[in-house]
């Protein structure tokens, strides 16, 4: 009897448990556009909360590995992001169709000129930007920090992060535990990390991170990183500067 009851015990525990994890399962789709209900190709879809990502093909498919109510965002150069939330329904059909809308851009005024092809290019020395950024190392420490023109104030940062180095950060990574460690899951999807290298208006890192695009550049700031790094940056790089600091905030917060 006493068998009996624990073998009972460990299906119903069992049974339980599968109903609370939700079945990873790879279901199908076909991106279009809303307007002219054609098919839209090399269309990025990203699953945040697995960070795995897939491209649509020449016909608009794609297949994703998801959950059900897991977070997907589509985005395509020349059509409006979309978030959508995957439904049971969905999982059961195994497929559905997702339309994209064009952004609309308005242009007041177009001006055409003529060029004239001299045939050699005169270059005045004066515009060659002569600032260089140059990155402190100090003993001790695994990482270096930026100084020189572009980050004037470099040095007190350095300083700062030195002898009070957990408070400055700890309003953003304190608040985004669940989000910053999947930061290494980011980079070994190779969709996602493609989509990364070739992007500059940090719009996928803001959904990854559940931030506002504005906090990225105060985040890198505070992680000592100068205002021309995160200019001109693509976001995998800034990707990686976040995820760098981050982990020294780590070590730092434990001691």
């Amino acid at each position: 009897m006493k068998y009996f009851v624990v073998f009972f015990f460990v299906i119903l525990t069992s049974t339980a448990f599968s109903q609370v994890i939700d079945p990873v399962q790879t279901v199908k789709g076909t991106i279009i556009n809303d307007n002219t209900k054609f098919p839209i190709s090399n269309v990025n879809i990203i699953n945040i909360n697995k960070v795995r990502g897939t491209t649509t093909d020449e016909r608009g498919n794609f297949e994703l590995a998801v959950s059900v109510n897991d977070t997907l965002h589509i985005s395509s150069i020349g059509f409006q992001s979309l978030r959508i939330k995957v439904t049971n329904d969905w999982v059961k059909t195994k497929t559905t169709t997702i339309q994209l809308t064009e952004k609309a851009y308005a242009l007041e005024e177009v001006i055409v000129g003529r060029y004239n092809l001299t045939g050699y290019l005169e270059v005045d020395s004066k515009l060659i930007p002569i600032k260089e950024n140059f990155r402190y190392s100090i003993s001790g420490l695994t990482e270096g920090y930026e100084a020189g023109e572009y980050s004037p104030n470099a040095f007190g940062k350095v300083m700062g992060s030195i002898f009070n180095p957990a408070d400055a950060l700890y309003n953003f990574f304190g608040k985004k535990p669940y989000e910053l460690k999947r930061l290494k899951e980011m980079k070994k999807d190779d969709t996602v990390r493609i989509l990364l290298e070739t992007k500059y208006d940090r719009e996928t890192i803001a959904v990854l991170l559940d931030v506002d695009k504005k906090e990225i550049a105060e985040i890198l700031e505070r992680c000592n990183y100068s205002e021309s790094f995160v200019k001109t940056a693509n976001d995998l790089q800034i990707l990686d500067a976040i995820s760098s600091c981050y982990e020294e905030y780590k070590i730092l917060k434990r001691k």
